[in-house]
């Protein structure tokens, strides 16, 4: 027996699927050659990779005529044919393989987009818990629902988290503001999908700052102020 020949045994070992015959064979191919052990090994490892890969599907069209080539050709001169039925078994336990990894690299890609299309507002908030220094605050609304603000010194950011707040009428929306002593410092408008939202705050906090918001017109106030009383007032000192 070459080595070719132990390949397609191997496979078959792997996925259980071997005569009592090939399996002696097998068995005393592996006694004869321990330098042969890391094969069978490597398809074994690859059986339990594909046991946890993914529900089945439909095999992509045109694979059946693809292993019926495969299988039909010639083998090397000088080289003995195994037999078809080891063939067939290989080659199916290397394409499951090569699906089985491209399964995987399509799930990470999936995480990894997932990953990098974060909103920025909640990158924000997950820097702000991450610091030594991050502190937040709540208050309940008086219609129901609550507003916790999220900050920290170190990274000089906050954002706003609401639940249960309503959507603000047609043509209008919610403005954040740093009110910092008599000034009312614009920091961004802000949407609520079910009632809740996650709102990072445009500009640099600074300590003592009051975290306010108002219902401005869409877009936000044209004046750059306050045009109506604040609904939410959240006080960081």
């Amino acid at each position: 027996m070459n080595e070719q020949e132990f390949a397609e045994l191997a496979a078959g070992a792997a996925l259980d699927a071997l005569s009592p015959d090939d399996e002696r064979r097998f068995r005393d191919a592996l006694d004869r050659h321990p330098e042969w052990r890391a094969i069978a090994e490597a398809d074994a490892e690859t059986a339990v990779a594909l046991s946890a890969a993914a529900a089945p599907a439909a095999p992509p069209a045109g694979i059946r005529a693809a292993l019926l080539a495969q299988i039909a050709e010639t083998p090397q001169e000088g080289v003995a044919a195994p037999a078809p039925n080891r063939r067939w078994t290989r080659v199916v336990f290397a394409l499951a393989a090569c699906l089985a990894l491209l399964v995987g690299v399509g799930i990470a890609a999936v995480a990894i987009n997932g990953q990098l299309n974060r909103p920025a507002s909640v990158i924000a908030l997950e820097e702000i818990q991450a610091s030594s220094d991050a502190e937040q605050a709540t208050v309940e609304l008086p219609d129901g629902g609550s507003a916790t603000a999220h900050w920290s010194a170190s990274t000089g950011t906050a954002v706003l988290v609401t639940d249960g707040i309503p959507a603000p009428a047609d043509g209008k929306t919610y403005e954040l503001w740093f009110v910092r002593g008599e000034s009312a410092i614009p920091a961004g408008v802000f949407d609520v999908d079910d009632g809740r939202a996650t709102a990072a705050l445009d500009g640099d906090m600074q300590a003592g700052d009051v975290i306010a918001v108002t219902v401005e017109q869409a877009g936000g106030s044209p004046t750059g102020t306050p045009t109506s009383d604040p609904f939410i007032v959240i006080p960081t000192a």
